[in-house]
C-alpha cells in the first residue's frame, strides 16, 4: 500500500495549540513530518494561516519544509465549492470549508482530516458532501479526525 494521501484542514493546524485537541493534533503532525503520509496542502488553507500566530505558520512550514503536495486554487475548485452550496450542504458563510473539500475531492485525496464536527467530520456532512460529488462525477469523500489517523495507522503496524 502506498502512502496516504491526506488533505488537511486548517483547523488541524490550529488543535496543536488548542488543549482539547494538541495531544492527538501533535501526534498526527509527527506522523505527517515522519513521512508516514502524504500531506495534502492547499492555497486556502495557506491563505487561512496567513494571519494566524506565528507558531502555526511555523509548523505550516515545517511541514511545507518536509515534503507535501501543493494544491492551487483552480475555477474546478471553485465550481465544486459553488455546487456544495446551491445544494446548502454548507451555506455561502462557510464557503472555505466547502473549498477544502472541493480541493480534496478533485485531488482525490484518500481521506480529510479535520476536527471541524459542524461541518465536516459527521455523517450527515459527509453523506452531502458525496452526494453532490456523485452527481458531478466524482466520488466520495472520507473525512476522519487526526486521532482516528493516528489510531489507525497504530492499528496497520500491529498487522504488519
Amino acid at each position: 500500500m502506498g502512502s496516504l494521501r491526506i488533505y488537511l484542514d486548517t483547523s488541524v493546524v490550529g488543535g496543536c495549540f488548542d488543549e482539547e485537541f494538541a495531544g492527538d493534533s501533535k501526534a498526527f503532525f509527527n506522523v505527517v513530518l515522519e513521512g508516514r503520509v502524504t500531506a495534502l496542502i492547499s492555497d486556502t488553507l495557506v491563505g487561512e494561516l496567513v494571519k494566524a500566530p506565528e507558531a502555526a505558520q511555523n509548523l505550516l512550514q515545517r511541514v511545507l519544509n518536509a515534503g507535501c503536495e501543493r494544491l492551487a486554487l483552480t475555477q474546478g475548485a471553485e465550481r465544486l465549492r459553488d455546487a456544495y452550496i446551491a445544494a446548502a450542504v454548507v451555506s455561502a458563510r462557510y464557503a472555505d470549508d466547502a473549498l477544502h473539500v472541493a480541493h480534496a475531492t478533485l485531488a482525490r485525496a484518500d481521506v480529510i482530516v479535520s476536527w471541524n464536527f459542524k461541518h465536516l467530520v459527521n455523517p450527515s456532512q459527509v453523506r452531502a458532501f458525496s452526494g453532490v460529488n456523485i452527481a458531478q462525477g466524482y466520488g466520495a469523500i472520507v473525512i476522519m479526525t487526526p486521532s482516528d489517523i493516528v489510531k489507525m495507522l497504530e492499528a496497520s503496524d500491529e498487522e504488519e
